[in-house]
């Protein structure tokens, strides 16, 4: 049994399977409803019902308070149709996203590298080509979780925008139930099922600006596929890379990014660390992501594009120093999707689009 949802102001109207969420609906139509923790603890995917009968489900009610459900709003994440429905939504219309409905894939493990102590990268062969662009991630599904887990892709698809092969950058998180089943037992030759592409974490080409990007942690993720796309397709702009870690044995893909600012002279890295003890040899950047990249540039960032990618407090810290270097909220992007750990710590609803 199916239902009908129209989606306004798009005017759009899709095709709704019992128990299907709106959120997953419209995913896979290629029609893009903000959201970002995908688990109803945060309030992102808020939408207005207008007409028909929905089914809330587990939202939280801190993200959809009573008195918004007798106003006829539900989380899209977490929503279901009763009957046909009618529902307004904040629509984006962004000039460098691309349609891409969602799909689900079939991947075999092809290798697994260990890139530093407590990140692997898992090499996947896809049973068929991904579309996505670079910064998007994909949720992964891990026998005996609950639910998936995202993780976003960490090489640039080719020319075409397709990859039949992914790179996925786990890091252990003590206590994690899907990041330690994927660091301990999942092996060579190991089928995987995952989902995607989903995110709304690119670059934004059509600005024509300098670009800064800022990662922390396995955040690296991202930033990597960008940049590698944006330097394999003859990009012209100057690219900086600010990325932070601990020490230097967590610093993974140092090489690679000396290796590409030595042969691109507008691409610029500025590796940092935070626990680098006096005389240790370290010779780069020393503190935080964020004082690494205000003591880069001087503490102005007017005239660029910057993208955020790492852990809630290093996001929290960088949208800070740029607004203090006068960069707007226009002009800072950051990887929406959320644990349910993170979605506690939700911003304020005055922030838009970071």
């Amino acid at each position: 049994m199916s239902y009908q949802l129209t989606l306004e102001p798009l005017g759009a109207t899709i095709e709704v399977e019992e128990g299907q969420t709106l959120l997953d609906a419209a995913l896979r139509q290629g029609i893009y409803i903000p959201h970002a923790c995908g688990h109803g603890l945060c309030g992102t995917c808020k939408v207005q019902v207008t007409d028909g009968e929905v089914d809330h489900g587990a939202a939280n009610p801190f993200a959809l308070m009573e008195m918004e459900r007798d106003d006829g709003k539900t989380l899209a994440c977490c929503a279901t149709l009763q009957s046909d429905a009618t529902v307004e939504a904040d629509f984006d219309d962004d000039p460098d996203a691309q349609v891409i409905p969602v799909r689900d894939f079939t991947a075999t493990v092809a290798r697994i590298e260990q890139l530093t102590p407590t990140i692997k990268a898992l090499h996947l062969h896809l049973d068929q080509p991904i579309h996505y662009q670079a910064g998007q991630y994909v949720q992964v599904q891990i026998p005996g979780v609950e639910g998936g887990r995202a993780f976003s892709i960490a090489n640039a698809p080719g020319a075409d925008g397709l990859s039949s092969e992914i790179e996925l950058n786990v890091r252990q998180v003590p206590g994690g139930a899907g990041t330690t089943w994927l660091h301990q037992s999942l092996q060579p030759g190991d089928r995987l099922l995952l989902t995607g592409p989903y995110g709304r974490f690119f670059v934004r080409r059509s600005a024509a600006m300098p670009m800064v990007f800022m990662a922390g942690g396995s955040g690296l993720s991202s930033p990597r596929a960008m940049i590698l796309e944006l330097l394999a397709s003859g990009c012209t702009q100057p690219i900086t890379l600010v990325y932070g870690q601990r020490s230097a044995q967590e610093l993974y893909y140092d090489a690679e990014f000396r290796d590409l600012a030595a042969r691109h002279p507008h691409f610029t890295y500025v590796p940092a660390l935070s626990n680098a003890a006096e005389g240790d040899g370290w010779n780069g950047a020393r503190g935080f992501v964020h004082e690494a990249a205000k003591a880069h540039f001087g503490g102005s960032f007017v005239g660029h594009k910057a993208y955020l990618c790492g852990p809630p407090p290093m996001i929290e810290a960088c949208i800070g120093t740029l607004m203090q270097g006068r960069l707007f909220e226009r002009d800072i992007y950051t990887e929406k999707f959320l644990s349910a750990a993170d979605a506690q710590q939700a911003r304020s609803p005055l922030f838009k689009t970071i």
